[in-house]
């Protein structure tokens, strides 16, 4: 009898330790406070690339003490700031959530429509129209309105940036703000009135403090000038100076070059611009008291001044080098004052980018790899010539832009052939053209499937009621622009969709993978850590080897 009893209670004991150890184990991480990232226009090589000037609390430290997906790509065409930042926060492409570019032609209003324009907003902090924006052409809800929905509105969610697309669209529709920087003559941080009446007392505070002033100064190299072998000379043909400046050299005389280069406008073109964004994303913080509690926070940085100053001066120029060595130690003032301020351990961060870039055409050119410029206003006359010799008709065509040719649907009507038909011979003709790499129809986007390659991105990138009838793109290598100085982006090819993507903190592992993952993996990635629903157009899958899951 006693062995029996004995034996009940090891059983009631196990049963109930192993009850115990169940009740233990929560199926989500809750940070205080999350932290998103985006480096607009950096390259996943700029990691590889500066690594040993790189000191060890920023881009070293996540990358050391964090997660890093090496492989890590955008999935759809264009490859443009507003669609970047979009997908990165709705965990979806354009063809779900809406926002196809910057800029793109709205076929209902017949005009170019900006991604956050809205004209029933009104500016907050400044008395021009900089403030009339707001997320509503976003089409999906983003990471950020899900933390909202978890938390009933109490998680707080913030949105920095010195472009207003850059704070506006991760903040997403609910969030209590998005601040973006209005330079011009005044340099202050402004909101909307989607979000607010009255900017809150820190903000003014700031503001008022002129810290955007104090970065009016000469920009010179952070290290010996002769010390950035990663990069060209400094005094080089593919660069661009700006303007009342002879050569694009060191050192830049910010005051000197201040009136005839935007005023304020001019600090969002150095790297001054993401120290700038830095101290307003800290005070903050501070001033919203993000991560002081259980109730878990985000706040969402867009450092964007890298692309302005990869447009300018190009991939492999020492100006670029010297932003993202003056980038890393922002981040690693940040990491401290998130160490100090939230706690180590108690925050989670992720960092990638809105898109890549291509090298300098120009240059690629004088190395004899493939690239080069194309013409794109040969392309339009071209175009022209043949709808109007074929079709007798000279206003066939509204629109071209962000590689999509847009039809005159009334006018097909009239002459009566379909849309269809002149897709078709409108692929067959530019197929022909000078540096059109691939052509295809609105048609096929819509009833066709495609998987992969150049196809499988324009596919994804194609919203039914938003997008054009004919899309295409230009070579490797190739921009459409008479520029030969600086770069940009916007394709489907590697260099424009390599990015970064780094965890670090609460709920991350320590490692690395070379498996693909993909930019709409990131939302579900943190949406998996916190245990709450996923966005709701998203398509990613989250990247379970960067997770604690135990």
């Amino acid at each position: 009898m006693k062995k029996y009893l004995l034996l009940s209670l090891f059983i009631a004991g196990f049963i109930n330790a192993t009850a115990q150890s169940k009740e233990d184990v929560k199926p989500f991480t809750k940070p205080k406070l999350v932290v998103g990232i985006v480096v607009d226009q950096m390259r996943y090589d700029y990691l590889v690339r500066f690594w040993d000037r790189y000191q060890d609390g920023g881009f070293k430290r996540m990358v050391n003490e964090g997660f890093n997906c090496k492989n890590n790509h955008f999935n759809y065409i264009p490859t443009y700031t507003a669609v970047g930042h979009t997908s990165v926060y709705t965990g979806t492409t354009p063809n779900v959530h809406g926002v196809i570019g910057n800029n793109w032609y709205d076929k209902v209003a017949d005009r170019m429509v900006y991604c956050t324009e809205d004209n029933n907003a009104n500016s907050v902090g400044t008395t021009s129209d900089a403030g009339k924006m707001s997320p509503w052409r976003m089409e999906s809800s983003t990471i950020t309105d899900q933390l909202k929905l978890a938390t009933v509105s109490k998680g707080k969610v913030i949105g920095v940036s010195v472009k207003d697309r850059g704070s506006i669209l991760p903040a997403g529709h609910a969030a209590d703000a998005a601040y973006w920087f209005h330079g011009s003559d005044e340099g202050v941080w402004i909101t909307s009135d989607y979000y607010m009446k009255e900017l809150p007392k820190w903000v003014k505070k700031f503001n008022k403090s002129n810290q955007a002033e104090k970065y009016k100064k000469v920009w010179n190299t952070l290290y010996d000038i002769d010390t950035y072998h990663q990069s060209l000379a400094d005094k080089n043909a593919y660069e661009g100076p700006f303007k009342t400046q002879g050569a694009a050299v060191f050192p830049y005389d910010i005051p000197a070059l201040w009136e005839k280069n935007g005023a304020f406008d001019l600090i969002k073109g150095v790297p001054f611009g993401n120290s700038l964004t830095t101290d307003f994303a800290m005070a903050a913080i501070e001033g919203e008291d993000l991560g002081q509690d259980d109730i878990t926070d985000f706040i969402a940085i867009s450092f964007s001044s890298s692309d302005y100053v990869g447009h300018r001066f190009g991939v492999s120029a020492v100006e670029t080098q010297d932003m993202y060595l003056r980038l890393d130690l922002d981040i690693e003032r940040l990491l401290n004052y998130l160490d100090d301020k939230v706690g180590q351990g108690e925050y989670t961060v992720f960092l990638t980018s809105d898109h890549a870039a291509v090298e300098v055409p120009a240059y690629l050119e004088d190395l004899k790899i493939p690239g080069g410029y194309a013409d794109s206003k040969g392309f339009r006359s071209n175009l022209d010539t043949f709808l109007k010799e074929t079709y007798n008709s000279e206003d066939l065509v509204k629109n071209i832009s962000n590689g999509q040719i847009f039809l005159n649907q009334e006018r097909l009507k009239e002459i009566g052939i379909t849309s269809k038909e002149i897709e078709d011979a409108i692929v067959n003709e530019i197929k022909n053209y000078k540096h059109v790499a691939q052509a295809y129809t609105g048609y096929a986007m819509r009833n066709q499937t495609f998987t992969r390659g150049i196809a499988s991105k324009l596919q994804l990138g194609y919203n039914f009621n938003r997008s054009g009838d004919v899309l295409f793109v230009w070579e490797p290598g190739y921009l459409a622009t008479s520029s030969r100085t600086g770069t940009s982006h916007g394709t489907g090819y590697a260099y424009d969709t390599h990015a970064p993507l780094l965890f670090f903190g609460k709920g991350i592992n320590h490692g690395s993978t070379v498996k693909r993952t993909e930019i709409p993996d990131i939302a579900n990635t943190i949406a998996a850590l916190l245990g709450i629903a996923f966005p709701s157009g998203s398509n990613g899958e989250p990247i379970s080897e960067a997770l604690q899951l135990d």
